[in-house]
C-alpha cells in the first residue's frame, strides 16, 4: 500500500529528497516549508504547517544529515522543529504521522558508534547515538522514550530509523513500518514539544 509522505530536510540534504521523490516509487505530497509562519502563538503555527502543508499525509520522512543537530540552534531548526511537531500532533482534523528517520550516509559514523556488554543487564546492545549532537529533541525523544530499561527494542520507539543505503533497497517497507506506529501503543506515549 503507496502511502502519502512529507519530507523534511535540510537544503543541503536536498539531493536526497529529491531523489526520493524523483526515482522511487513512493506516493507522495511535495510540500516544503520555505518561508517562516507570521506568528509567535504556537498552536496556530503547528496548526497552519499541518493544514497547509502536511495534510493528507500519514508519513513523515525526516532526513537526517549533518546540519540536523538541536544544538545548532533554534533558529537553524526552526523549520525542521516545527514540521516534525506538526507531524506529533494528534487532534481534532489532525492525525499523528509515523516518523521515519533516514541517516544520510555522512553520518553513518556518528550515529552508529558500535556495540557492547550492558554493566545493567550483561547483554550486547548496539550505540546509535542519537540525541543533540546529531537531531532536533522532537525526533530524539520520540526515539527514546523514556522506559526505564537499560535499552530499547522496536516496540519502545515510536520514529522508525534506517539507513539510507537501507532505505534505497526498500523504501515502502520502512515507510509501511512508521506508518503503522500511529496505531501501536507507544504512540500513546510521544511528546509533540520534549
Amino acid at each position: 500500500m503507496a502511502h502519502k509522505c512529507f519530507i523534511t530536510f535540510k537544503t543541503e540534504d536536498i539531493y536526497y529528497k529529491e531523489y526520493i521523490r524523483d526515482e522511487m516509487e513512493v506516493d507522495m505530497i511535495d510540500k516544503s516549508l520555505n518561508e517562516p509562519i507570521d506568528s509567535d502563538n504556537e498552536d496556530y503555527i503547528m496548526r497552519k504547517i499541518r493544514e497547509d502543508y502536511l495534510s493528507e499525509s500519514t508519513v513523515t520522512i525526516c532526513l537526517i544529515g549533518t546540519r540536523s543537530s538541536e544544538n545548532l540552534g533554534w533558529e537553524e531548526q526552526r523549520y525542521k522543529k516545527r514540521e516534525l511537531q506538526a507531524s506529533l500532533f494528534n487532534g481534532e482534523n489532525n492525525s499523528k504521522n509515523g516518523i521515519l528517520g533516514i541517516v544520510l550516509p555522512s553520518m553513518y559514523d556518528t550515529i552508529y558508534t558500535g556495540s557492547g556488554i550492558c554493566s545493567t543487564c550483561g547483554k550486547s546492545h548496539s550505540y546509535v547515538k542519537i540525541n543533540d549532537s546529531t537531531i532536533v529533541k522532537e525526533f530524539s525523544y520520540n526515539y527514546y522514550i523514556p522506559n526505564n530499561k537499560c535499552a530499547w527494542s522496536e516496540e519502545d520507539r515510536y520514529c522508525v530509523l534506517v539507513k539510507w543505503i537501507d532505505f534505497e533497497k526498500n523504501p515502502n517497507d520502512y515507510i509501511n513500518k512508521a506508518f503503522e506506529k500511529r496505531t501501536s501503543n507507544i504512540a500513546s506515549k510521544t511528546k509533540v514539544r520534549p
